[in-house]
């Protein structure tokens, strides 16, 4: 049962993996701005912050704002299934709801954890970014990434068309990058702005890279827990959904 279970689940990856390679377009422009953004803003960084303080707001923060920007993979790879009723077709097979799902998240997760390892590396590389606690970085990166899939998910199945998915995430991933001082840092911004940013998954993923780099493996605990958190609840969110609108189709 075990075997054939996981003989399934290496079917689905592979085949939304390839749908992911087919489209290459999203993803490719997700890897490709950043470092230009890196590299293009950079310098204004440096001059308001210093050469380290710098360096790291401008790699941390692109991070973070072009990963929420990502989001558009994960839930276009759902909304791309229900538009195409092929979602519900998979929901007739024999396959468990949770094989449906690992095998859309995983090459989805893959490919968020890529891209931000592919900035970091190219702040490493070209921008000179130290990181003397690669582990800890790594723990953090990895808890965001699930924020980012389940954050994904769950816009996916609430929106209706492409539209409504774009718009939601070129809004709202601009809005919670900003707020949580992806961009530029906090204590620059009206006072407000701090007040509400421990609303923002991305203030916590800003504060968690940056304690990662710093060495600060307490700050850096913190804000991975509350991120995998932010992660269930809306991976939760959206199965309940999804599951609602398999329900309602048998129904039918």
């Amino acid at each position: 049962m075990a075997r054939d279970s996981a003989a399934r689940l290496i079917v689905l990856v592979r085949h939304n993996a390839l749908l992911m390679w087919r489209e290459p377009g999203p993803l490719l422009s997700r890897m490709v701005l950043p470092l230009v953004f890196i590299t293009l803003l950079r310098p204004l960084y440096l001059a308001a912050q210093g050469r380290t303080a710098g360096t790291e707001q401008a790699v941390v923060g692109t991070l973070v704002t072009f990963s929420l920007l990502a989001l558009s993979i994960s839930g276009g790879a759902i909304l791309t299934e229900r538009l195409g009723r092929t979602w519900d077709r998979l929901r007739s097979t024999p396959l468990h709801p949770a094989e449906l799902l690992l095998g859309k998240a995983i090459p989805v997760f893959a490919a968020l954890l890529a891209q931000q390892l592919l900035i970091i590396g190219y702040g490493t590389a070209v921008c000179g970014l130290r990181v003397p606690h690669p582990l800890l970085l790594l723990g953090v990166l990895l808890s965001w990434s699930c924020t980012l899939l389940g954050l994904g998910a769950l816009i996916g199945v609430l929106v209706r068309s492409t539209g409504e998915l774009s718009a939601s995430f070129d809004i709202g991933g601009m809005l919670l990058s900003s707020i949580g001082g992806a961009l530029v840092p906090l204590d620059v911004l009206p006072a407000w702005v701090s007040h509400v940013a421990p609303a923002s998954p991305g203030y916590w993923a800003v504060r968690g890279l940056h304690a990662a780099l710093d060495g600060d493996a307490r700050t850096a605990a913190t804000a991975g827990a509350l991120l995998l958190g932010a992660a269930l609840l809306c991976g939760t969110l959206a199965s309940f959904r999804l599951q609602g609108r398999a329900g309602r189709l048998v129904a039918l």
